[in-house]
């Protein structure tokens, strides 16, 4: 019978890994990749945080809207702090009638940044986007200053 050939002693550094665990690499560019997301996050809520204890209903927390002031026209955001306070207090209802567009914003803003997580950057904005979302506001705005628009009223 034959003697298995002499296996060479292991490198000082091999054995030093053996006995130190390795880093978990995964891990570490997980949690660097989801730094940015969660930073984001971090502000939204605390954005919404603070609107949802300020109640926007109450004089002289926030601003007025400097076109509602001067025209009396409402601009595609009026309503829109009011629409975040009640989406903070989980009133759906009231933040569509207080402002619809915004809150579609807020849907589309949780979308993209579901993705960004998901794929670990950014949706990338497109042209037409920007052009598409110019013209919903443009529409919103008009048809919520015109009588028949009332259910957009703020």
């Amino acid at each position: 019978m034959t003697e298995p050939p002499p296996t060479a002693p292991a490198h000082p550094a091999r054995l030093v890994r053996l006995v130190r665990p390795a880093r978990p690499a995964r891990l570490v560019r997980l949690v660097r990749r989801l730094a940015a997301p969660f930073g984001v996050l971090a502000g939204v809520l605390a954005a919404f945080g603070y609107v949802g204890a300020v109640d926007p209903r109450e004089p002289g927390h926030y601003p007025v809207c400097p076109l509602l002031r001067l025209t009396g026209l409402y601009c595609p955001g009026c309503g829109g702090l009011r629409g975040a306070h009640a989406l903070a207090h989980g009133d759906l209802a009231a933040a569509l009638r207080d402002n619809a567009l915004a809150v579609g914003c807020y849907a589309a803003f949780a979308v993209c940044w579901a993705v960004w997580c998901v794929r670990g950057r950014f949706p990338a904005p497109r042209l037409w986007h920007a052009g598409a979302l110019g013209v919903l506001a443009l529409v919103f705005t008009i048809v919520r200053n015109f009588p028949f628009g009332g259910l957009l009223v703020p």
